[in-house]
């Protein structure tokens, strides 16, 4: 972020008195009015009861349902790793920019000496 100057600074809390307009008293009254009718004014507001729509199921014991048991299954063992048994691949090359390349048996070997793609 940049430097800003210090106009534009925000740390000041001196409480200023708010810039009203002419008139602003009767435009406020009305819309206190039409808030009202609405039933959403803030006196109105912090007498009701809050309420976010969601209720909480009922967990009794005694509903009748499905059985449910504690029943765990048994816990099998790692599986068992997969490594090559065959005989067709002899060894490992590097190529261009260090990519490994399997040799196979009756590839030919020079190939991968004079780094050829």
């Amino acid at each position: 972020m940049h430097l800003m100057p210090v106009y534009y600074n925000n740390n000041n809390s001196k409480k200023r008195k708010p810039f009203r307009k002419p008139g602003w008293q009767k435009a406020q009254a009305e819309h206190d009015a039409w808030l009202k009718k609405r039933g959403v004014h803030p006196s109105q507001l912090k007498n009701k009861e809050k309420s976010s729509g969601n209720c909480v199921p009922d967990y009794s014991s005694d509903r009748k349902s499905v059985p449910t048991s504690n029943y765990v299954g048994p816990i099998e063992g790692r599986k068992a790793a997969k490594v090559y048994s065959g005989d067709y691949i002899v060894g490992i090359a590097t190529m261009h920019k260090s990519n490994a390349v399997p040799v196979g048996r009756g590839d030919d070997v020079k190939s991968y000496a004079k780094m050829r793609r």
